[in-house]
């Protein structure tokens, strides 16, 4: 129920904003999966030969896939506003906020390099997170081509560009001397390590990051195409309402797959920590890798399982999420079993999502049943309910039993399950 509660929130959230369904396959030919998302994401892909001697993988991520498709359907009108609920898999070590198997919800524009897409990607998270009554989160943004320049002026030079982005991405895990050290290690020079490690601990608000930013990078076109782009952002999400608590240049942030380009996002709460809700970013490059001909592109992915584990550590979920059951019909005997699935069709028949208890447990035992899974009503169905054609509705809330004819059932139900406020 939780599961579902937290996926309709947010499917209904990705409509809203004209975003369309589409599905890809679980399994994948190596090929297409390899080589995608850098040195951790390769080794942490499922990989293995089918029975026709295919090397192939399981899903890692939901990006790669589409990008497969948009480059096999090129004639699909852009831009295309993709969404897509499915599994994927990491050959992971089972821990809190990590699975080998989870849910991935992702949203996408394909088709548009324009920062507004962007913008339109983070407005739809925010409502998410809003919408689930998360309060203390904050949405994590920084540029690719910001990082590039970092490199730039730092002298690491361009051929450790992705080193430099691994080695950041771990900043959470492994502290700043742990970058230091990580840095280091992949032979950037001390030098460069220093420089890139001051660059990184840039404060104040985001305009004022932006500019301080600007005044460091100076020298690094790419830097200042990013400082551009974020700069525009901002003001896109200014105009969304979206409040500045609720995002950051965090120029710290690198995110750890080698597809991204341009602005990339991750959302995290305050606590608990437990690492990131959302994450994504542009990927400009990446359909080419399939068709030849690069096509913009930008998205996140919504993690339902961490989300969901925020949620039940904050107890932030609806009391009344148990079952998606509302009353149970009890069948007495055998002789009023007719009048018993009578009655469940009734309740069905006008909405209203109904259990009819086909056990062996007397009355009491599937009263007992209706208290343990948390169903609202019991309508009580027995041989002198029958013979006057009534029933009996219990409230396992309140305790309170009421007797009704058949033909007020259904309002003395809805009345109990939707009092008037």
């Amino acid at each position: 129920m939780k599961r579902n509660y937290v996926i309709n929130i947010i499917k209904t959230i990705f409509e809203k904003y004209g975003f369309e369904p589409l599905e890809t396959p679980t399994l994948e030919l190596w090929e297409t999966l390899s080589g995608k998302y850098g040195e951790e994401g390769d080794r942490l892909t499922y990989r293995f030969v089918d029975r026709g001697d295919r090397e192939v993988g399981l899903r890692y991520d939901l990006t790669v896939p589409l990008s497969r498709v948009i480059a096999m359907y090129p004639q699909i009108p852009k831009p295309f506003k993709r969404y897509q609920i499915q599994p994927v898999w990491r050959a992971d070590k089972p821990q809190k906020g990590r699975f080998r198997e989870f849910y991935q919800c992702d949203v996408d524009i394909v088709g548009s390099a324009s920062m507004l897409a962007d913008a339109e990607i983070l407005a739809v998270i925010h409502e998410i997170l809003t919408t689930l009554n998360f309060r203390e989160f904050q949405i994590r943004i920084n540029n690719r081509k910001v990082l590039s320049g970092i490199v730039e002026v730092s002298g690491a030079g361009r051929e450790r560009e992705l080193d430099v982005y691994r080695a950041i991405d771990k900043l959470d895990k492994i502290g700043p001397e742990g970058v230091r050290e990580e840095l280091l290690q992949r032979q950037i020079s001390p030098e460069a390590t220093a420089t890139i490690m001051d660059l990184l601990s840039l404060e104040g608000s985001n305009t004022e990051r932006v500019e301080k930013a600007r005044s460091l990078l100076g020298k690094s076109a790419p830097a200042q195409e990013g400082l551009d782009e974020l700069q525009e952002l901002f003001q896109y999400l200014e105009a969304y309402g979206i409040p500045s608590a609720h995002y950051l240049f965090d120029l710290t942030l690198a995110r750890g797959l080698d597809y991204y380009t341009g602005p990339i996002y991750e959302t995290v709460v305050l606590e608990p920590r437990i690492g990131s809700l959302t994450g994504g970013g542009r990927y400009d490059r990446l359909i080419g890798l399939f068709s030849g001909q690069d096509q913009p592109a930008t998205g996140s992915s919504v993690g339902l399982e961490r989300i969901i584990t925020v949620m039940e550590e904050l107890d932030m979920f609806p009391s009344d999420l148990n079952t998606p059951v509302a009353v149970l019909v009890t069948v007495f005997d055998e002789s009023t079993r007719g009048y018993s699935i009578a009655i469940a069709r009734q309740l069905r028949e006008a909405g209203i999502n109904t259990d009819l208890y086909t056990g062996k447990s007397k009355l009491r035992g599937q009263i007992g049943l209706a208290n343990d899974k948390g169903i609202p009503l019991v309508v009580i169905a027995g041989p002198d309910e029958q013979a006057a054609s009534q029933v009996n509705v219990k409230n396992m809330r309140t305790g309170e039993q009421t007797a009704v004819t058949v033909t007020e059932l259904v309002e003395h139900v809805k009345s109990q399950l939707f009092p008037q406020s």
